[in-house]
């Protein structure tokens, strides 16, 4: 049995060669993000190529160095219901670069683990969100089978057998699980930035219970938020211990025109931290450190103790009266100094972790102003969390960045001071910001803080720095918080 496209010419193209140009410019162009841990699983999106697959390739080049034997893709169904898990058990994949095998042998012993699972091969016959993930697993992957399961409506207990037949099913063996799921759809750009956010959060927080409640709520949303809930579930039973927003979009951004039907797109990487490589890592870094962090202060125009303590009561005030009673406040200027156009940001850290971070890396509006945006935006913007809520105000802290204007710096690997400067690099229409204090807080030497600013936050290769094309700009800040 040959499974032959559905959607080739429609989602992707059906032409081998320009298939096969289009996937390897795209994970070609694409950074390798780094993640702490071994890859068990990824969620990506399913949409039209030239939409979400720049998003997509940022997991499948996060897995490209994997040896996985089976991956099981777990899809939702768009034009078929039923109350199974629709397993398409036996033969094999066509897409334009050619067949893939069904692991006929992990189907069974599925099947035979939950009669929940069953053979419908049906099912898969227009589905798109599966189909799309073979192309971009058979340019990333050798010598693998896949195991597709299509989710239509199902319960959380049900996605609890399910999983637990999996991961019985997969034990022992070098299996991947991929989730296939857009985000966000709808009219609204900012409900989609707004919503996203809150659904990200729960991948990220590992959270597949409160994943699967914000869906009933439609607090949170994912067409393919089933088959999420159910890796994750599987993947706890595997022993996965954490997760990572990899990259995040929308259509609205691809397409550069704000307005109209709006779709999100996300991806993300699950994995389990073995804790070899990463303490082999920051123990290299204590103990042959490169360059010596600055301890030296800024000697930039600095706000007065006055003014700092005005900036932080703005953001304090704003954080308490959004969240609370959803009312934004009116503040005036104490000082000339606050009338600056100033970037500044502002961080949001609970019990000393992070919970929220957003700013204005230059000056476009008046320094309070300024404060006051920003408190709400790191409290409901900051798409690796959910929006701040009113009984976690008593245990978080505000910090606020003032930044001096950005300067060029020619020639980075010997100008940039360690604690003293933030970089922004740039590249084409990509953008990438490290404030001063990320280097003290993670111990990277230069190189590191670079390359780290390159793929993270800007999307770029990491050594794009080194090149002409790449421009790196530095920038001092005055940091100051309520702990303090």
């Amino acid at each position: 049995m040959i499974r032959e496209p559905a959607v080739a010419n429609q989602f992707y193209p059906g032409n081998r060669d320009t298939l096969s140009r289009f996937l390897d410019q795209t994970l070609e162009h694409t950074p390798k993000e780094q993640v702490p841990g071994a890859i068990l699983g990824i969620a990506v999106p399913h949409a039209g190529y030239p939409y979400s697959g720049p998003t997509a390739a940022h997991a499948y080049k996060a897995i490209s160095d994997l040896h996985a034997k089976t991956i099981v893709i777990l899809g939702p169904s768009h034009h078929v219901g039923f109350g199974e898990f629709a397993v398409y058990a036996k033969g094999a994949w066509k897409t334009p670069l050619g067949n893939v095998e069904i692991d006929e042998k992990f189907a069974a012993e599925l099947m035979k683990q939950t009669s929940l699972a069953k053979d419908l091969p049906r099912a898969h016959d227009r589905e798109h969100s599966i189909e799309v993930q073979v192309p971009f697993l058979q340019k990333t992957l050798k010598d693998f089978k896949i195991v597709p399961i299509e989710i239509a409506y199902s319960d959380y207990p049900q996605l609890q057998e399910l999983a637990k037949a999996l991961a019985k099913t997969a034990k022992g063996k070098d299996v991947l699980f991929v989730a296939s799921s857009d985000l966000y759809h709808g009219e609204s750009y900012q409900d989609c930035k707004r919503t996203d956010s809150v659904t990200l959060s729960y991948l990220e927080r590992f959270d597949p219970k409160g994943l699967f409640d914000a869906l009933q709520s439609e607090a949170a949303s994912a067409c393919g938020g089933l088959p999420i809930t159910a890796l994750m579930l599987t993947l706890k039973e595997l022993g996965a211990t954490g997760a990572r927003v990899l990259h995040r979009t929308n259509s609205n951004d691809v397409t550069g025109e704000q307005g109209g039907y709006c779709v999100g797109y996300g991806a993300v990487a699950f994995y389990s931290k073995q804790g070899g490589r990463e303490e082999e890592r920051k123990g290299a870094s204590e103990k042959e450190p490169r360059n010596q962090v600055s301890k030296e202060p800024i000697d930039e125009d600095l706000l007065t103790g006055a003014e700092q303590r005005e900036l932080l009561r703005i953001a304090r005030t704003t954080l308490d009266s959004t969240v609370r009673k959803g009312k934004v406040p009116e503040f005036s200027a104490l000082t000339g100094r606050l009338k600056e156009y100033r970037g500044v940001f502002v961080t949001l850290k609970e019990h000393g972790d992070l919970r929220g971070c957003i700013g204005y890396i230059e000056g476009i509006k008046p320094l309070f102003e300024a404060v006051r945006d920003m408190a709400i935006a790191a409290s409901t913007e900051d798409y690796r969390f959910a929006p701040v809520d009113a009984k976690e105000l008593k245990d978080i802290d505000v910090e606020v960045t003032v930044l001096t204007p950005m300067q060029r710096c020619p020639d980075p690997a010997k100008t940039i001071v360690l604690g003293k400067h933030g970089i922004v690099v740039k590249k084409g229409g990509r953008q990438g910001v490290f404030l001063p204090q990320v280097a003290t807080e993670t111990g990277w030497d230069v190189d590191t803080y670079l390359s780290q600013c390159c793929s993270q936050k800007a999307g770029l290769a990491p050594d794009a720095w080194k090149k002409g094309d790449c421009e790196v700009y530095t920038f001092c800040g005055q940091v100051f918080g309520e702990r303090e």
